[in-house]
């Protein structure tokens, strides 16, 4: 359960003057893509997959971003996010989705992702366990954003919360591996900061 107020706060600052430069909003999916990346890298078994007898573990981040469309989920891959600012994720984020959503993406764009990401939050889920998205050994969930009553140094404050969830290979990811990443991914998502300085 994430408390999302440091990163609506954040997205909340620096929207208008994002949306300025580069004519597109700053979603969460490019904080979470990011936020990812960086919990990956603690827990590379996330972002790595079995083939045949052999665990090949993956030193780059190509992340398929779930995309509801009249014909299905489909999901693209955005390549290197690792190397890729905020705004270059949303801009591929929304040119993807949208050639998704008019039949026109390619199958290559749909191929060779690492780890995938799935918002179910924006059908209204407040809970949910996607499914693996084989080959890849993990996949994340995002759900809607609720405010919820909660403890915060001894007293009961109402805050926008999130729920996720991490489907993962049991074959090569411990379930406290799992709950590791979860946890640093928590941590990134409520305080965003660090996402920008690499800390």
């Amino acid at each position: 359960e994430i408390d999302m107020s440091a990163t609506i706060a954040l997205r909340a600052k620096y929207n208008d003057t994002f949306k300025e430069r580069y004519g597109i909003a700053l979603g969460f999916m490019s904080i979470f893509a990011k936020a990812s990346v960086e919990a990956l890298r603690a827990f590379p078994a996330i972002n790595a997959e079995i083939r045949g007898d052999d665990i090949v573990y993956k030193n780059y981040y190509d992340l398929g971003i779930a995309v509801g469309t009249e014909q299905g989920l489909l999901v693209p891959v955005i390549r290197d996010v690792d190397a890729k600012s905020f705004a270059a994720i949303e801009l591929e984020l929304a040119d993807l989705g949208q050639r998704a959503r008019a039949g026109k993406i390619k199958v290559d764009e749909l191929t060779g992702g690492t780890f995938t990401i799935s918002n179910g939050g924006v059908y209204g889920s407040l809970m949910s366990t996607p499914i693996l998205n084989p080959p890849q050994s993990g996949i994340l969930g995002m759900h809607k954003i609720q405010d919820r009553p909660i403890a915060v140094n001894g007293q009961v404050v109402v805050r926008p919360m999130m729920y996720v969830a991490l489907t993962y290979d049991h074959r090569i990811i411990d379930g406290r591996e799992a709950v590791q990443f979860l946890v640093a991914l928590k941590d990134a998502l409520e305080d965003p900061a660090r996402l920008l300085i690499g800390v």
